[in-house]
């Protein structure tokens, strides 16, 4: 679709260039504001967006916002928790899509949002498993990356990828073990960090964050969800990457202007877009 110490010190420093690769600008939550929400991204630096689908309901909404505000990038897709509402014609549906998108002027970069959530109770597992596996032969025979959504199901989400072989993309809101994070790098995929890593108790989240390569690491608001700790809870927005980058240059011990520089390579390399200057 995660809060004080100001490790950041604050959002005046603005980093150079930054992609938010998981961003909902579509959602309900910036009907009332989605143009100031988007202008206020691009002056603090926010260079481009990713915004997934969840559904083939919003795949039209993903569409007109991407039209709307410069830098914003569509992927489609059904996202596990919305397979229950769909039937199977969704993924005709998301292929047709992509059939016809893809050769316009906005194409999309991803397919996504798929994946697997096994921490909502009463899910269908092997609902979600068809749903998953369908969207990523559709993934390989478009050549597509693909963004991932893999809450408590990372192990299930790989062994459908070993079996499944996709060109990679972005496990979204990754808080899998350092294994994990390091299969996920060997099948071809960068990891997103976002909100999460801002509340000093995530640990785990923040080991890997300071330990990982380089060339793992994207960044990302998921906004509106996944507030980073300065915001309490209050409805997230892309605008606060700049603060999210920062936190992750101080566990890094990296400059911004470093930190910017290599998650906005690894963005575009992941995703396949054409390059973005950053100064």
């Amino acid at each position: 679709m995660n809060r004080n110490r100001r490790e950041s010190g604050g959002p005046a420093e603005t980093p150079a260039v930054l992609i938010d690769t998981h961003c909902h600008l579509d959602a309900p939550e910036f009907a009332a504001d989605r143009d100031a929400v988007a202008r206020e991204a691009a002056v603090a630096g926010v260079a481009a967006m990713i915004v997934p689908a969840v559904a083939p309901e919003n795949f039209a909404a993903v569409r007109a916002c991407c039209e709307r505000h410069a830098g914003c990038h569509p992927a489609y897709g059904a996202h596990p928790l919305y397979v229950d509402s769909v039937d199977e014609t969704a993924i005709d549906r998301l292929r047709a899509r992509l059939e016809t998108e893809l050769a316009g002027p906005h194409p999309p970069l991803a397919v996504g949002e798929i994946g697997l959530d096994f921490y909502v109770p009463g899910f269908d597992a092997a609902r979600q498993e068809f749903f998953f596996a369908e969207q990523l032969k559709i993934a390989r025979d478009f050549d597509l990356p693909v963004l991932l959504h893999t809450r408590r199901s990372v192990d299930a989400a790989l062994k459908c990828l070993r079996r499944i072989g996709t060109r990679g993309g972005i496990a979204h809101a990754f808080n899998g073990s350092r294994r994990q994070a390091d299969e996920f790098l060997r099948l071809g995929f960068r990891l997103g960090f976002g909100g999460a890593m801002t509340f000093p108790r995530a640990t785990r989240i923040r080991g890997l964050a300071a330990s990982l390569p380089e060339e793992a690491i994207v960044l990302e608001t998921d906004a509106p969800d996944i507030p980073p700790a300065w915001l309490d809870g209050k409805r997230n927005t892309p605008g606060e990457l700049p603060r999210i980058a920062a936190v992750l240059a101080g566990l890094r011990a990296a400059s911004r202007a470093e930190v910017a520089r290599f998650t906005t390579a690894n963005a575009v390399s992941a995703l396949k877009f054409p390059a973005i200057a950053n100064g």
